[in-house]
């Protein structure tokens, strides 16, 4: 078999331009690791257990998330496109260089964007940390809702550690095929639970951002949505998530990686300043689960010291 060349998409389409992306940004290489041998297994069923112990102190001061499958280096910006329910559908990820304390632990902040066409319906604050064993958390997620193009509230927020809420491990330190399910957050207040287990290793996967080897495939699922069927998630190393596919939804969302960059400093500066806004904006929004974490800050603060 000839070669297959790996790349990605250097063009930014008119959507991410729209969200703050300036002329400049700089299209990123995508490391590759050898390839391994494929491996399958079953798809998960039913619930996934207890959270797992949430333990501040096994958590950096400085937070920093290098996990192979799910890297969070500030300044990089994925774009994810396909459709929900035959709708045009984008997801803009990206990762800022501010954080937040969240039960105790200093979080990433990650900025997601979901539009219908060109229009933001939903617009996240999502919270990460590794700890030191590699596996990343999930530690919370604040997302407004849009209609029309007028917020309409946030009631899917959930903080770990608020209202019974506890994080969950987004992405484990050493996937493997028959590795136990897990569980990916959990908030009782609003009924949300979201569960994962490895589903394959080693694939091969070609999107329009480019080809990758050694691609992690995880099976996700939730136990109190049984008609939300089953979403299939792609993770190539060195990148993260590049493909979203659906199994036995009634809605489907089926989504690729069409781009994949780096922001320049201007780029990320004007990203940070909108996460602020909305971070701010969140203690008015929910103040009685966002309400109750103090307030975002550039990681770079002189004198940022771990969180207790």
């Amino acid at each position: 078999m000839p070669p297959v060349f790996r790349t990605s998409a250097a063009l930014l389409s008119p959507i991410v331009a729209a969200l703050l992306l300036a002329p400049g940004a700089e299209a990123t290489g995508t490391p590759q690791a050898p390839a391994a041998a494929p491996v399958s297994g079953p798809r998960a069923q039913g619930n996934c257990g207890n959270p797992p112990a949430l333990r501040p102190y096994r958590f950096p001061a400085r937070p920093k998330v290098n996990n192979t499958f799910l890297p969070l280096k500030p300044g990089t910006r994925l774009v994810l496109t396909g459709d929900v329910a035959g709708e045009d559908h984008t997801v803009v990820t990206t990762v800022t260089d501010l954080t937040k304390v969240i039960d105790g632990v200093r979080t990433v902040v990650v900025f997601d964007q979901d539009l219908n066409g060109k229009k933001v319906q939903e617009s996240e604050l999502a919270f990460f940390a590794q700890d030191w064993r590699g596996a990343v958390w999930r530690l919370g997620e604040y997302p407004e809702i849009y209609e029309n193009g007028k917020l309409v509230g946030a009631p899917d927020t959930w903080i770990s550690g608020v209202q019974g809420a506890r994080a969950g491990i987004a992405m484990l330190a050493r996937p493997r095929v028959g590795s136990p399910t897990y569980t990916e957050g959990l908030a009782p207040e609003i009924d949300f639970l979201d569960c994962a287990t490895v589903s394959q290793t080693g694939q091969s996967v070609c999107v329009e951002a480019g080809c990758f080897d050694n691609v992690l495939v995880t099976d996700e699922f939730a136990p109190l949505d049984p008609e939300g069927g089953h979403q299939l998630k792609s993770y190539a190393p060195g990148v993260g998530n590049i493909k979203v596919e659906p199994v036995g939804e009634e809605n489907p969302e089926t989504l690729s990686l069409t781009e994949y960059t780096r922001l320049t400093p201007k780029e990320l500066a004007a990203v940070d300043k909108e996460v602020l806004k909305q971070d701010k904006r969140g203690y008015r929004i929910s103040p009685d689960v966002y309400g109750t974490t103090p307030p975002a800050e550039p990681a770079l603060v002189k004198g940022l010291v771990p969180a207790l």
